[in-house]
């Protein structure tokens, strides 16, 4: 029998609608599974009950002509991200008392859409790694498998939905931050074009690398959060492109992208590092996938090489350099004390012409995919990584490199702007997830999501569970990390 977190989170707001579910009945469902099972997998940092269904009491009370396509529905808020009033410690133990006195814009838009935040989901420090284990929760693991990692920074944001622990999530993507999480926890993470979501009402915009967007389990779920998040703000550093005729949900529902020429690639592009065969296997089911949907899927060379990796750095280096307490340096981790060391050391010169240098070698990329609608690659280079692989050695250079070697795809579209999807079309031999890349041009959202759609359809659908997915209770979690079905 169906289980209310069977449904995805259109289908438990289409329940609100027809009066077959109430918000607080779906609400106290998922703090329930977030109470079994969020220290499990490492969700979230901080639970905020009375205030979720506080919300919830006021969505279900909302007069019918003003809810949206997801009013009611339980989420969730990553910890980088300002919530008025709650804690938000940007998964650092030195901001581990932090209450922000306001909200970041993509809140504001999901309380006015009557979505219900559960609380706060796991990240890494200040966003700093592809592995969320810091020191103000337990680490975010993977529900297929709690060895391995639910990645980072969103992985709390994965976690949550993976486990059933809440149907869609709010995360963000400055590097890969939602598409990696997506692709290791068999779920869909969506990083929109640069502008189109807003990053405001604080930052300078980060070079224009990160985003908020949404990860779910089906293609039209994230389009209709996408739509949500997707509200022009008066003042933002770059131009939000055009919404489609209805929205993205209306794309996601059509999956009618039209003929497509679409570049398949596998070779890596911040690393010369060999790629796993099931994550080559992804892509090659993917472009067959593509194909008999009647689209050109031809071989391309990668947009960008190994040889741009020292800019690279050179940013996320500097992206590290957040404001801290001096007092509370200390307590940073070792990896993000190391980043910001770099950091410091980078002058205003060398940083403009780094930027300047970029964006050249993003020119030359562009030209050598120039015809391609869309872009197919591997999301990364291995299926998997167990918790604790990152740092196992205790250095934190060699963990950036591993890193850099783990996700070589990923945040190449974060400075070209473009909009990115990970798709969980593929799988291992023993059945974990793998993920593939599917990237637009640069404001063509729609037609990017219209693919997704379409490219679902053709695999029969993706909104699939791990075991763990059953558990009623931690008890139900075995020894071995795998959580087993109750009988």
């Amino acid at each position: 029998m169906a289980e209310p977190h069977d449904l995805t989170a259109l289908e438990q707001a289409a329940a609100i609608a027809r009066g077959e579910l109430s918000s607080v009945e779906l609400v106290e469902h998922s703090l329930s599974r977030v109470a079994a099972l969020g220290d499990t997998v490492g969700a979230f940092v901080t639970v905020t009950e009375d205030l979720a269904r506080q919300a919830a009491r006021a969505a279900d009370a909302a007069p019918s002509e003003a809810r949206g396509p997801l009013h009611g529905v339980p989420t969730a808020i990553k910890d980088l991200t300002l919530t008025a009033g709650v804690r938000t410690t940007f998964g650092s133990a030195a901001f581990a008392d932090f209450v922000p006195p306001v909200d970041a814009d993509v809140v504001r838009f999901i309380k006015a859409a009557g979505l219900v935040s559960l609380g706060k989901t796991t990240t890494s420090e200040l966003g700093c790694s592809l592995y969320s284990e810091g020191r103000v929760a337990p680490p975010a693991r993977n529900p297929w498998q709690l060895a391995y990692t639910a990645g980072g920074s969103s992985g709390g944001a994965a976690a949550a939905v993976a486990a059933g622990l809440v149907p869609i999530a709010q995360g963000s993507d400055g590097g890969g931050s939602l598409r990696i999480p997506a692709s290791l926890c068999g779920l869909i993470g969506y990083k929109p074009s640069r502008g189109l979501v807003s990053g405001g009402p604080l930052g300078s915009g980060a070079f224009g690398l990160p985003t908020s967007g949404p990860l779910g389990r089906t293609v039209a779920d994230i389009a209709a959060l996408l739509d949500v998040m997707a509200v022009p703000v008066p003042g933002e550093p770059y131009l939000p492109p055009p919404a489609p005729p209805g929205g993205y949900l209306a794309a996601a529902r059509r999956a009618e992208p039209g003929r497509l020429r679409i570049g398949r690639f596998t070779t890596p592009m911040l690393a010369d590092e060999p790629v796993h065969p099931d994550c080559v296997a992804a892509a090659e089911r993917a472009a067959a996938l593509l194909t008999s949907a009647g689209h050109e899927v031809v071989e391309v060379p990668p947009p960008l090489t190994p040889a741009v990796w020292p800019l690279f750095e050179i940013l996320w280096y500097v992206l590290a350099l957040a404001p801290v307490p001096p007092q509370r340096e200390a307590e940073l981790l070792p990896l993000t004390r190391l980043m910001r060391a770099r950091g410091a050391e980078i002058s205003a010169g060398t940083l403009a012409a780094t930027l300047g240098e970029l964006q050249s070698q993003v020119r030359l990329g562009a030209a050598r995919t120039a015809g391609c609608d869309l872009l197919l690659c591997p999301a990364l280079a291995a299926p998997q990584a167990p918790v604790g692989w990152f740092t196992a050695d205790g250095d934190p250079a060699a963990d950036f490199d591993r890193q850099r070697r783990f996700s070589p795809y990923c945040a190449i579209f974060n400075v070209t702007g473009d909009p990115s999807v990970s798709l969980p079309v593929g799988a291992t031999a023993d059945g974990l997830p793998v993920g593939v890349l599917l990237t637009g041009r640069y404001g063509d959202d729609a037609r990017l999501i219209a693919t997704a759609a379409q490219l679902e359809h053709a695999s029969d659908g993706w909104d699939r569970h791990p075991a763990i997915w059953r558990a009623v209770d931690s008890a139900n979690v075995n020894g071995d990390g795998v959580g087993r079905s109750p009988s």
